[in-house]
């Protein structure tokens, strides 16, 4: 099952990727954009593609090429349809130009995911020929990033930068998917955040027990899962989680017991949710509407961030989730994916999974099913699956020289990281 679905979730990437210039559409709707955190993924899986089999080394190289080739050419000034600007991209770019859409940000943490990729891809491939321009491109790319203009004089870095109006007015506060940005920003060798930066977003951070868990709050399950798909944090420790005798992923494993609580619990009576069936998180939706069902008053989201035990939560589980989650458990993981999938076979078409189902809404018995498939899911599936079946991913960033000098200057000590140079 694993292989299978993994390879259905790669397939994705081959599908819709644009081969001239490497960018994957943010989802598989005619007219999709690309999402540069998709590209992100995609880079980071090239590498299992050729391991697996499933691409030649050549072809992954190439592709890989055509991608970092279009970032370092693509415009990148203040315009407002650039592709970027000060070494960061807009969250969402056309598919064919690479131009800014939708009049969206400048994403810190969209672009942080991009340089994970482009990291990623740099450390894989390193031979000569296409390899070698792979590898320079890879560090100019990350060396540009203007981290330190990112903080716009605050202790911590703004969420993102609009050429009409500046800063967003909103940064990051809490735990979340956040720690990859402070970690590449803090390893950059020529604009590094500030070494104050991380410490004070982890100032924010909410210690709670909750559901008989002490853990590191953050609702979302994505939150405990993106940047573990690429940095291993087994066994090292910030200053923050030597206080809690814990680690990151120690507190992902708790998280996910949350989730399960919660899902047995089921405190707003959803249908479905089961020890064996959980996942809320971000992802699409059944759109804005209110209904009464059951003597309750119910209330239902599109695309948003849900979460648990505190929500929001609206009765929509993301059916990629619980597979996701396998390098923390995989019993518990692919117990829960079996039961989902005989429950609701309709979730899983050509072996990939949709972005939402949610049983609870059902109209002439069926119920509401998330259209085509999100790039963001596909790409972590298949990266998460591999950290579980080989560390490879775990691996290749491990060797990279930046990742672990921006953990360092994080604070990070201990376990792998201490036998680093």
């Amino acid at each position: 099952m694993l292989d299978r679905l993994q390879r259905g979730a790669f397939a994705y990437i081959s599908e819709y990727c644009n081969p001239e210039n490497g960018l994957v559409a943010d989802t598989s709707r005619p007219g999709s954009p690309s999402s540069i955190a998709v590209v992100g993924f995609a880079l980071s899986c090239y590498p299992v593609a050729v391991e697996r089999g499933w691409m030649s080394r050549s072809a992954a190289a190439a592709q890989t090429l055509n991608a970092l080739r279009f970032f370092w050419n693509s415009p990148q000034n203040d315009d407002p349809d650039a592709t970027g600007f000060k070494g960061f991209y807009y969250h969402f770019l056309d598919m064919k130009s690479g131009r800014r859409v939708w009049q969206c940000e400048l994403s810190l943490v969209d672009t942080a995911l991009l340089m994970a990729g482009i990291l990623t891809a740099g450390r894989y491939f390193g031979a000569d020929g296409n390899e070698a321009e792979i590898r320079a491109l890879s560090d100019e790319l990350y060396r540009r990033v203007d981290w330190r203009w990112a903080q716009n004089e605050q202790e911590t870095v703004s969420q993102g930068w609009k050429p009409e109006c500046g800063f967003l007015h909103y940064g990051w506060e809490g735990y979340n998917e956040a720690t990859i940005v402070f970690v590449l920003g803090m390893g950059s060798p020529t604009h590094p955040l500030s070494a104050a930066s991380f410490l004070g977003w982890t100032s924010t951070y909410q210690w709670e027990n909750l559901l008989g868990q002490d853990v590191l709050y953050s609702g979302p399950l994505f939150t405990h899962l993106f940047s573990h798909a690429w940095i291993d944090y087994r066994g090292i420790r910030d200053s923050f989680m030597r206080e809690t005798d814990s680690d990151y992923f120690e507190n992902s494993k708790h998280a996910i017991a949350i989730h399960r609580e919660y899902g047995a619990r089921n405190p707003r009576g959803y249908e479905a949710y089961d020890r064996n069936l959980w996942g809320i998180t971000a992802g699409d939706g059944p759109g804005n509407r209110e209904l009464r069902q059951s003597n309750r008053d119910r209330r239902f989201f599109g695309y948003m961030s849900r979460g648990a035990p505190y929500g929001p939560d609206d009765g929509t589980i993301a059916p990629w989730a619980m597979l996701a989650t396998v390098p923390f458990g995989a019993d518990i993981a692919l117990r829960g994916t079996r039961h989902l999938l005989r429950a609701f076979p309709q979730v899983c078409t050509q072996d990939r999974f949709s972005s939402g189902i949610n049983p609870t809404l059902a109209e002439r018995d069926n119920i509401w099913l998330s259209d085509g498939w999100y790039g963001l899911d596909q790409g972590l599936l298949v990266m998460m699956i591999e950290n579980h079946r080989s560390g490879l991913i775990w691996e290749i960033t491990r060797d990279c020289a930046w990742i672990r000098a921006g953990l360092k200057a994080a604070g990070f000590a201990g376990g792998w990281l201490s036998q680093c140079p």
